[in-house]
Parts: C-alpha cells; sequence; structure tokens
C-alpha cells in the first residue's frame, strides 16, 4: 500500500494514499466534532471534505470548536 505524507499542526503524520479530509477527520476521532480545516493556507469547505483527497506534502491546520461560557 502506497503512503502519503502530510503535515497536520506542524506534526508529521503518515497516512494511505488516496485518503480524504473526511478520511482524516474520522481517523483522529473528529466526525461530528465542528472542525475547521486548512490545506496548504486555504480553507476548506466541510460540504468537500469528502471529495478532497490529501496529498503527499500537504500541510494542513485543524482547529476544534470548543463550546463552553
Amino acid at each position: 500500500m502506497k503512503v502519503i505524507t502530510v503535515n497536520i499542526n506542524g506534526a508529521q503524520r503518515q497516512l494511505p494514499d488516496s485518503s480524504s479530509v473526511a478520511a482524516l477527520i474520522e481517523e483522529m476521532g473528529l466526525t461530528g466534532k465542528r472542525v475547521a480545516l486548512e490545506r496548504n493556507g486555504e480553507i476548506v469547505p466541510r460540504s468537500t471534505f469528502a471529495t478532497q483527497k490529501l496529498s503527499d506534502g500537504d500541510k494542513l491546520e485543524v482547529v476544534v470548536a470548543v463550546g463552553g461560557g
């Protein structure tokens, strides 16, 4: 199986080739949470998480909204 290396919040991580943003979110245990994701400096719309394929060398910033008051 071919793997790619991406940088997530400053840490390198290896993923299966052709992983989608949605698969990454699931693997990180963030499914169902309010997540914002930036890929190579551009915000990825939530509606495209399932169709956005990750590429080797992508730089990702993942932010999870935390409620409180």
